[in-house]
């Protein structure tokens, strides 16, 4: 993957999560009360974000079991609480041993 793929891809993340968070401030000049519109604007950065970054896991990588396999350990470490750092170095190394196995 190049850089600027990389760095293209934050950039987008970055701007549609602005866009989420401010649009219903240009919108509603009133404080937002509804407990159901509070709770989606609430999710809805969560959703665009997974929704960028999914497809990225499954194609950065030559082996799509490899991917599986790293994305299921950082899913299950980030349900146990574990620090970013080991997320991510955890899911890269699982991706790693998979790639050495020809997997």
């Amino acid at each position: 993957m190049s850089t600027w793929y990389i760095l293209g891809g934050i950039a987008i993340m970055a701007v549609m999560t602005y866009i989420i968070r401010v649009t219903p401030m240009v919108f509603f000049r009133k404080k937002i009360e509804n407990v159901r519109i509070k709770s989606f604007l609430y999710y809805v950065p969560y959703t665009v974000l997974a929704a960028m970054t999914f497809p990225a896991i499954f194609s950065s990588t030559g082996s799509q079991i490899g991917a599986a396999a790293g994305c299921i350990v950082a899913v299950v470490l980030a349900y146990m609480k574990k620090g970013l750092l080991v997320v991510a170095l955890s899911a890269a190394a699982t991706v790693f041993v998979f790639g050495l196995f020809g997997l």
